[in-house]
């Protein structure tokens, strides 16, 4: 099932224009963009700060300045946003999917069919996309549906920064005219007859809408339920290696896409290996006879030119593409590439550590890279401060645990309470109940007395924790943990939690 995203940037010709000017415009200041309506100056954009002033896109300039001292103005300039918004989209193609495409003036549609289990699934997508431009200060919204007209509506029209959406049928109808991108006329007519949202379009014969407001309004309609295919134009990388393949007549059988993968993929090796490169990337794109495009994506976690690995990697993903009536054209791309240094290979050196980028190649476009990760230890007090994630190649650094007092195999995300019985001063508590379970102590070691980081954060000036391993009846060993000074002998006073599990 195709699934898209639509990425909304409501304020983005100011949000472009502070990060250009940088520490010369305070970000307190009220900013306005200004253009013309005929021979009257307007406000043709505003920023938070202005908007929250009651400024608004359409008012005379000359009334808003009135209105606010100190505004900042600027010039609009549509040229620069759409040059802004197709490096934003290139961005994009690199980091999410390899169809991105510009939607003026201000958003990017995303087509994260096949791709979207690279980065964590839909969910993982929407909040690496809005996070990550607002880190870059832009505004965003974002929203996944099964059609880039549902995904738009949904970025735009409805509440929240990110939306993962059903079928349209079950949420579109409730939403304005206005989130069918129909022409501002066309709103204003239905208006004035008395419709106010997509459902009352829905309840009506099409015949007579059509003959009054054009086939506009029905092609907007059938492209928002899925009902008309709505191409997408995806926006070409500069500078990077590629191979085509035009066929004179299209194709469609597995066995027949599997092997031109293979012809493409070895003419892609040629070419980076006349560069010195390495694919760490690669976009195999479909063309098909109907204007859709299909495409898959692998990542690899070393620079790679391998054909006979590329060429699975690729075909593992083949089973995602429906070719449709057939496909007329293959394009094979490597987004990201890097030098590629040579090692000597076949050495019958034992303590050489086996090459598991492979494996792991495999595993991350099966599963997701997110999920494929390795444990290392950094320095912290505090236990779940103490280990961060990883690449699975990433060198050791060389950091340890502590010895003298081990640590569980797992350990968990966040301490879980437990009800402890029959407590001592300065022991652990004979029995607990963890889980709606009883646990009996039979064995115990402790405590490890851990304070917390006071030069981190002001609030940790104070706390400790007392550990203990603990064993019960039927073998397990858990990490305990006991909060406040353990002086106290009244129970309420004592709150334990249980941090881990050892193997």
């Amino acid at each position: 099932m195709r699934r898209v995203v639509s990425l909304y940037l409501p304020r983005w010709s100011t949000d472009r224009l502070r990060r250009g000017l940088g520490y010369a415009l305070p970000p307190e200041t009220p900013l306005v963009l200004k253009g013309s309506d005929g021979r009257k100056r307007v406000v043709t954009a505003v920023d938070r700060a202005a908007a929250g002033q009651g400024l608004h896109v359409g008012m005379p300039l000359a009334k808003a300045q009135a209105l606010v001292e100190g505004l900042a103005v600027h010039d609009a300039d549509a040229h620069a946003d759409a040059e802004a918004l197709d490096a934003l989209a290139r961005w994009a193609l690199r980091r999410f999917s390899p169809v991105v495409a510009a939607d003026p003036p201000n958003g990017l549609v995303i087509d994260i069919t096949g791709a979207a289990h690279l980065n964590g699934g839909e969910d993982g997508v929407l909040t690496m996309l809005v996070q990550a431009l607002k880190a870059e200060s832009i505004t965003a919204r974002a929203a996944v549906a099964d059609t880039w007209a549902a995904a738009y509506a949904a970025a735009r029209f409805l509440p929240g920064r990110t939306a993962v959406m059903g079928p349209a049928r079950d949420w579109l109808p409730a939403l304005p005219l206005n989130a069918l991108r129909l022409t501002r006329d066309v709103v204003s007519g239905l208006g004035l007859l008395g419709f106010e949202t997509i459902a009352d379009l829905l309840a009506q014969p099409r015949a007579p809408l059509v003959r009054r407001f054009g086939l506009d309004l029905a092609r907007r309609l059938d492209q928002a339920f899925g009902h008309v295919h709505e191409p997408i134009d995806p926006v070409r990388l500069p500078d990077v290696t590629q191979v085509e393949r035009v066929f004179a007549e299209p194709i469609g059988a597995p066995e027949t896409i599997a092997r031109y993968t293979g012809k493409l993929t070895e003419g892609l090796c040629d070419a980076l290996e006349g560069k010195g490169m390495g694919a760490r990337q690669l976009d195999l794109v479909f063309y098909r006879t109907d204007t859709r495009i299909e495409a898959v994506r692998v990542v690899m976690a070393r620079p790679v030119r391998d054909i006979k690995r590329l060429t699975r990697l690729l075909c593992d993903q083949i089973e995602t593409v429906d070719p449709g009536f057939g496909i007329e054209r293959m394009r094979l791309v490597a987004t990201e590439a890097e030098p590629l240094v040579l090692t000597q290979t076949g050495t019958d050196d034992a303590t050489k550590a086996p090459d598991l980028s492979a494996l792991i190649d495999t595993l991350s476009n099966r599963i997701g890279a997110e999920r494929i990760f390795c444990l290392q230890p950094v320095e912290s007090d505090v236990p779940e401060r103490s280990v961060v994630r990883a690449g699975a190649l990433d060198a050791d650094t060389g950091q340890t645990w502590p010895a003298h007092w081990p640590r569980p195999l797992r350990l968990f995300r966040t301490p879980e309470t437990v009800t402890t019985l029959s407590l001592l001063p300065d022991y652990p508590p004979r029995t607990f109940i963890w889980r709606g379970v009883r646990h009996t102590v039979t064995r115990a070691d402790g405590p490890e007395r851990i304070f917390g980081e006071w030069w981190k954060r002001e609030a940790e000036t104070d706390a400790l924790r007392d550990y203990f391993h603990v064993e019960v009846e039927d073998g397990r060993r858990f990490w305990l943990f006991r909060t406040g000074d353990g002086e106290s002998r009244e129970p309420d006073k004592q709150k334990w939690y249980v941090h881990g599990v050892f193997s």
